[in-house]
């Protein structure tokens, strides 16, 4: 009887965590290759918090859940165009132009949520997305609960993981956005477009950084509420560098985090001897002491955060 609750344990707590994981990875795959480019966006919790108002409420509104998720995508591309068009175009200090879309989103998403809803003591609710079993694998032991019995975003972000790294280090568009972060004068001189390359970049990264806002209000909770991302945008910032700016290392530290955000919880439920507020704790406190150990091996794209002045020696 022990070992079968173990083992239902052992399921339960690593679904989860792929669960709670989930809207990391979307938003580190999109701080990486716009990073990548040599664009630093600390703007990251910001338009997660838009992607999760504006996702909710279409799908709320609208009775359309993938309405919902194609509003939070637009909302996502918006503001990392803004962000490109300020780091880009007026080349202003990329961590200034970063924390404006911060405070934006923050400020924005919840003056909207009150314009749109009020003040209720109840908030509103959806159906959200629903597991989807994939048939004959989620009936695999051990592995099916756990890997094959998520929801369709769940499938999206753990696909999207590979096909980043294909599109990074095997296709064309791949070697010029690497280029254009190591070193955009040389890339520029070889004739690629680097302001392109860099708006397309933070743009794309905008609307997978948006779409790991929507399954925190359309998958996760159901709901939204203001500040609800509780620092997952910069933990996702802070879990690039973890990943030495590498899809496969990024996925490894998404999953890390979301591990111990589920055992807080499991802690919770069971009642544990320990404060509720050092439990919420742990996911960060784990987060700071991995970066302290690794950050200082960190070596990022060398134009990371340097804006790109064509003619300039």
């Amino acid at each position: 009887m022990e070992e079968i609750v173990g083992s239902a344990f052992i399921i339960s707590l690593l679904a989860a965590t792929i669960r709670l994981a989930t809207p990391i990875i979307f938003a580190a795959l999109g701080e990486l290759i716009t990073e990548r480019a040599g664009i630093l966006n600390l703007g990251v919790e910001g338009i997660m918090l838009m992607g999760a108002f504006v996702g909710f409420w279409g799908a709320y509104q609208m009775g359309n859940l993938w309405l919902g998720v194609l509003l939070g995508v637009l909302v996502g591309a918006l503001m990392g165009l803004l962000m490109a068009f300020m780091s880009v175009t007026l080349r202003v200090d990329q961590v200034i132009s970063g924390m404006g879309i911060y405070f934006l989103g923050l400020g924005l998403s919840s003056f909207l949520y009150r314009v749109t809803f009020g003040v209720r003591a109840v908030p509103p609710t959806i159906e959200g997305f629903k597991d989807v079993p994939i048939p004959l694998l989620s009936r695999v032991p051990f592995l099916g609960p756990i890997l094959f019995r998520q929801n369709i975003l769940v499938y999206l972000a753990l696909v999207l993981v590979p096909l980043s790294v294909v599109a990074l280090y095997r296709t064309t568009w791949g070697l010029m956005i690497r280029a254009t972060g190591e070193n955009p004068r040389a890339a520029d001189t070889l004739g690629v477009n680097v302001f392109f390359i860099r708006y397309l970049c933070v743009v794309l990264g905008g609307i997978l950084v948006g779409l790991g806002g929507v399954v925190l209000s359309t998958a996760h909770l159901k709901m939204f509420w203001e500040n609800m991302t509780v620092g997952r945008g910069f933990i996702a910032v802070a879990i690039v560098y973890f990943g030495k700016w590498h899809p496969y290392r990024t996925l490894f530290g998404a999953l890390l985090f979301g591990g111990a955000y589920a055992l807080q919880l499991w802690l919770q439920a069971m009642g544990a001897p320990v404060p509720h507020q050092l439990l919420l704790m742990f996911p960060y406190i784990l987060t700071i002491a991995v970066l302290a150990v690794v950050a200082r091996e960190a070596r990022g794209p060398a134009a990371l955060g340097i804006p790109y002045r064509r003619g300039e020696v």
